[in-house]
């Protein structure tokens, strides 16, 4: 697990540590291959702050913000809205900034780097042709290249013989996504990506870059260790009420008109939050949805939490006819 805080204070402002950097190069020495993987979900931006790590958080769902192009953050929950921050509301440092960078980018430094490197990327762009997806996989599989770059799907349930590296770029990025089971899913990934390495009797490592080094998930992914992790993601849920320790559905609203969903998402709210008034129910919403518009369609969400699943969908079964 690297630091990049401390990469940053040591004047390394790129997008590869000096620990994965000797790595790649080792591997290119040897002759043997290595992955890196973009841990994101690929369509919005957080504010994370490279000084101290912490992400801009909605104080009411304790989910990061949204960066939206407008220059607001937005809670794609309960639909909070901040103008963008300049300085880090933890510890006012001016380093904030939308997160990610994008797997062509990472091409583009890893060539500069390694001029002398094969380099395949494979992400949404490169895999649209027909049998896109399987071509790339093949031609690393038969170690054409050195190295390949890509998004998570690079590191879902592929098995490589000569990979002894493989190394997240940006464990944040799905680590604070605006989405409860954001800690979940990065586990999962990381846990994922570490069997990528080492398949076939070669020694395997994996290089971790993120600026919460200390967070549980991160930890106990690095340590391969189940039981850790849930230890603590459930104290989370239980705490934020949120599934598995209660049940939770989202509603979905679309229209050609933004207008039309924006107004139908508040009556089902309202009228949800009328029959909620003497139940154990909240309603959570309703905001755009994390991509607001998609083919000319405007998408609206909310969020219904109940602690008995019964209720809940007696709940939806109003909607439905309401």
């Amino acid at each position: 697990v690297v630091d990049m805080r401390r990469e940053l204070m040591s004047g390394n402002k790129t997008m590869f540590s000096r620990l994965l950097y000797e790595k790649l190069r080792e591997r290119l020495e040897k002759g043997e291959q290595s992955m890196l993987f973009l841990n994101r979900r690929g369509y919005s931006s957080f504010i994370s702050c490279r000084s101290c790590g912490e992400a801009v958080r909605c104080p009411h769902c304790d989910v990061t913000l949204t960066l939206h192009r407008n220059g607001q953050l937005k809670c794609h929950y309960c639909g909070y809205v901040v103008p963008m921050v300049r300085n880090c509301p933890s510890c006012g440092s001016p380093y904030v900034a939308g997160f990610g960078t994008g797997t062509q980018k990472v091409e583009e430094k890893l060539k500069e780097l390694f001029p002398d490197a094969r380099i395949l990327r494979m992400d949404m762009d490169t895999t649209q042709g027909k049998n896109g997806h399987e071509a790339i996989i093949a031609a690393f599989a038969n170690e054409e290249a050195d190295i390949l770059v890509g998004t998570q799907m690079i590191v879902k349930g592929h098995d490589f013989g000569r990979v002894t590296l493989v190394g997240a770029l940006a464990a944040d990025t799905s680590l604070f996504a605006s989405d409860f089971r954001a800690c979940e899913r990065t586990f999962q990934l990381l846990t994922q990506a570490a069997g990528r390495a080492g398949r076939s009797g070669l020694q395997g490592e994996m290089v971790i870059q993120t600026y919460k080094p200390d967070h549980y998930s991160i930890q106990t992914a690095a340590g391969q260790n189940y039981e850790a992790f849930y230890q603590e993601e459930i104290q989370y849920r239980k705490m934020m009420h949120y599934p598995p320790c209660i049940c939770m559905a989202e509603l979905i609203f679309s229209s050609p008109s933004e207008e039309n969903a924006a107004q139908a998402a508040k009556a089902v709210a309202e009228h949800l939050r009328s029959r909620l008034h003497s139940r154990q129910g909240q309603v959570l919403g309703p905001a755009a949805a994390d991509i607001g518009k998609i083919n000319d369609i405007y998408y609206y969400h909310m969020f219904l939490r109940m602690a008995d699943r019964e209720q809940l969908n007696g709940e939806l079964e109003a909607v439905n006819s309401f």
